[in-house]
Parts: structure tokens; C-alpha cells; sequence
């Protein structure tokens, strides 16, 4: 595999970030993930932490160097974050899970595969027009379904910030699956908060991803996100990859990476219990909970 992957993130205006953002890729297969912390849970960003640490723990035992089922591994990959997010409740005793959306996507054979649940956004780019994006988990998006509201008055409606499914929640999530279409060279696929989404159009954001590079276009994405939504900005985060084939080409090449390795901008390390008592951990304690993730999947015999 060849191709270009960038990923940014921007606090906003918020008083801290409960985004996450990652991806590993092994020499045959790629996993992106975006996980957006439910703000009005406790610890949402620990939620995201987990959610994302757990896929990347999975990926990393299933991708050898590529995944029997893509669709099925990410089904299961989420469910098993939402059964870890319980059990940190469980184990803090806290009077409610935390909560977080989450969307992920698996490259792989020159074809993609994503799942969401919530509002975290994929869009599929070609050539300026977009092929594909998830559609939100959320009461207005129920009402766009239903005939209710216009599709372009989601922007503005009073009630947009209401997300009926998740990771975390009481009930099983519903974990909607798409794609396994075939990639073409400058095919883009960005993964996305609603941070960064609720500032544009599909239109804008087709535009502002087309005939540039990732590395230039993501980072401006996500400011601007931030500066045209002023004081009601949230955490903005993208991740996104263009598609360069298998061939020579500009970007990364997978080939590099040895048997059984895999490249990961997820990091390692233990969870501060102590810190965990608190209703706001800071990076670098967020940043050390897979180990946590590890000892759960070693105590459940490795299954997801």
C-alpha cells in the first residue's frame, strides 16, 4: 500500500480536549479511528481513550499482516470498546459509564470498510465530489429521515448537538457498517469530530480536501472549523488518508514495514488510579490508559 495520512486536532473553545484521534498500519492493512468524548458524561475523553486504545490493542492481534473479515473485525472491535468503557465504570465505581461517538475505518486490498456510531463523520472524496459520508446517529438527522426538517437546516437546528447513539451508553450501541469500495490513486478519506464538520457544508469540505495535500489541507480544516465557529467552537479533530495505490507514488509505503510489525501514532502506558478519581485527567494520564486496555484483554483470554 502507498499513501498520505495526516491527523490535527484543535481544543477550540473548550476548557479541555475529549477528542482522540490515531491509526496503525501493518504492511497490508491500515485502521484509522476518530473517537469525539460525550462532554456531558463523566470523563468523556476517558470514553475516547478506551474506545480508541481497544480498537488499536485488536487491530494489533488480528492484522498478521492483514484481516480475515474487515467489516467483522470492526463490528467487534467498537462492541469491545463498549464493553471496556463499562468495565472502567464498573471498576471506578462511577454513577454513569462515560460516553463517546467513535468512527473507524479499515484499508485494506485497495478497498475501504468504516463502521460509526454517533456523529463522528467519514467522507469518501473523488476528484472534488463526495462518494459517501456516514449518516449521524441524532435526533436531527431522524428528522431530515423523516421528512421533518431540509437536509442544509441540520446546521442551524437547536437541537444538532443531540446524539442518540454511542459507545458507553446503558444500551448496546448500534454499530453501523459501510463501504468496501474499490480505491482509486487520489481517492481521500477523512475521518472527522463535529467539531470540524459543523462548520462547513459537504460542499466546502469536498473542495478544501480536493488537489491538496493532506498534510496541508487537514490542519487548515480544522483551524478554520475553530475560527468560523467562534465562541461555540468544540474540540475539532480529522484524520485523513490519500490514496496513492500500490505502485510508485508520493506518501508512505507499507512495504517497509517488517513481518508482524505495525507503525502506530497510538501510544502506551498505564492509567494513574489516583488521577482516575478525578472528573478531569490530563494528557498524559489519558495517554497511559492501554495498558489498562491490555490486562482486559488478557483477562477476557485475548477475545474481543
Amino acid at each position: 500500500m502507498r499513501f498520505s495520512i495526516y491527523q490535527d486536532t484543535d481544543i477550540g473553545r473548550r476548557t479541555g480536549n475529549q477528542d482522540r484521534m490515531g491509526y496503525c498500519f501493518t504492511r497490508d492493512t491500515l485502521l484509522m479511528i476518530v473517537a469525539d468524548g460525550m462532554g456531558g458524561h463523566l470523563r468523556g475523553e476517558v470514553a475516547a481513550q478506551i474506545a480508541m486504545q481497544t480498537a488499536a490493542a485488536d487491530f494489533q492481534q488480528a492484522a498478521r499482516p492483514s484481516l480475515e473479515d474487515p467489516a467483522a473485525f470492526l463490528d467487534r472491535a467498537l462492541r469491545h470498546g463498549h464493553r471496556e468503557i463499562l468495565r472502567y465504570q464498573q471498576l471506578h465505581r462511577l454513577p454513569e459509564s462515560p460516553r463517546t461517538t467513535v468512527v473507524a475505518c479499515i484499508v485494506q486490498d485497495g478497498r475501504a470498510w468504516w463502521a460509526h456510531a454517533g456523529d463522528s463523520r467519514l467522507y469518501w472524496i473523488r476528484r472534488g465530489a463526495c462518494l459517501a459520508r456516514t449518516l449521524d446517529h441524532s435526533k436531527v438527522q431522524n428528522l431530515v429521515d423523516l421528512g421533518l426538517i431540509q437536509p442544509h437546516e441540520q446546521e442551524t437546528h437547536p437541537e444538532r448537538n443531540k446524539v442518540l447513539n454511542c459507545l458507553g451508553s446503558p444500551f448496546e450501541p448500534t454499530i453501523e457498517l459501510g463501504g468496501a469500495p474499490e480505491l482509486e490513486p487520489g481517492d481521500v478519506l477523512m475521518l472527522c469530530s463535529d467539531g470540524v464538520w459543523s462548520a462547513y457544508d459537504e460542499g466546502a469540505v469536498c473542495d478544501r480536501l480536493s488537489g491538496t495535500p493532506v498534510a496541508q489541507s487537514i490542519p487548515m480544516l480544522v483551524r478554520d472549523a475553530v475560527e468560523t465557529l467562534g465562541p461555540v467552537a468544540d474540540n475539532a479533530t480529522a484524520v485523513a488518508m490519500r490514496w496513492e495505490g500500490d505502485g510508485f507514488g508520493e506518501g508512505l509505503s507499507s512495504a517497509t514495514v517488517p513481518d508482524g510489525a505495525i507503525t502506530t501514532t497510538i501510544g502506551l502506558g498505564p492509567i494513574d488510579e489516583e488521577a482516575a478519581a478525578d472528573e478531569t485527567l490530563s494528557e498524559d494520564e489519558i495517554e497511559r490508559t492501554i495498558a489498562e486496555i491490555r490486562r482486559a484483554i488478557e483477562r477476557s483470554g485475548g477475545n474481543a
